[in-house]
């Protein structure tokens, strides 16, 4: 126990180098299990997926298909937001509405979305229509349930002490509501950015003939172990830049909050 405690306190001290170091030793179980454990046709070491990668953007309409599914994923991430919002807002922030609701949301959101792909692909094609549509659904029922409970974290006596001063119901929302449910806000939208990649990419994956999720089929049915990682790797890489992208944006909005 003695001999941990340093080790501990240095890497409380330094989380980025804790963070490093874990990945690190993941690259290396990863390397040594795909060398020496396992087929290559069914796993590359990271070494060889990462001097690969030219190769895998050079997969002809690899680049026509990322734009095509950053498309599909933009959209489906405003419709899910505003929509979200909305009711979100709407639910949260009436009691007779929430009870009313709130059980149907929860229940909408328990059914599993895969097994409704079918109908979005009967009802819209096989196009970015029924991507965008499939997208939304995986994305819109954490923002809704983050913003309802920002809303019922939300103080009383903050709300009475807005109305006694004048505050109309826009101020009120502007000024009072919003920035106090940010941090369930943004939570929300991180959760909701993940669901609506989700439901692109298994839209592509099950029925597309472009975008991401096709190639990623049409790599794994090649035992094409390589540029299947290089493309997971691209994913991965998208998905954490929206993530930061999210964090840095979830800052600026919420620097009122200080150190809270």
């Amino acid at each position: 126990m003695r001999a941990r405690a340093p080790i501990t306190g240095f890497m409380a001290r330094h989380p980025r180098l804790s963070q490093l170091a874990t990945i690190a030793l993941f690259l290396l179980v990863w390397e040594i299990t795909a060398r020496f454990f396992v087929d290559k046709m069914f796993l590359s070491p990271p070494s060889r997926v990462y001097s690969e990668i030219d190769r895998v953007l050079n997969t002809k309409g690899l680049m026509q298909a990322l734009t095509l599914t950053l498309y599909e994923l933009s959209a489906a991430f405003v419709i899910a937001v505003a929509i979200g919002m909305a009711i979100g807002l709407s639910v949260g922030l009436n009691a007779f509405a929430r009870r009313c609701f709130m059980p149907i949301i929860l229940l909408l959101y328990g059914i599993p979305q895969i097994v409704i792909l079918p109908l979005f692909i009967l009802g819209l094609g096989i196009g970015p229509p029924s991507k965008i549509a499939f997208g939304v659904t995986h994305g819109i029922f954490p923002i809704i349930l983050a913003i309802v409970a920002g809303v019922q974290n939300l103080k009383p006596v903050l709300l009475t002490s807005a109305r006694s001063m004048g505050a109309n119901r826009w101020h009120v929302l502007r000024y009072v509501v919003l920035p106090h449910m940010m941090p369930s806000f943004f939570s929300g939208l991180r959760l909701g950015m993940t669901g609506v990649l989700l439901g692109v990419l298994l839209a592509e994956l099950y029925v597309s003939t472009a975008g991401i999720g096709y190639f990623t089929g049409l790599f794994t049915q090649n035992f094409d172990p390589t540029r299947l990682l290089g493309l997971i790797s691209i994913l991965a890489a998208m998905a954490i830049a929206l993530n930061e992208f999210m964090r840095t944006v979830e800052r600026r909005f919420s620097r009122w909050r200080g150190n809270d």
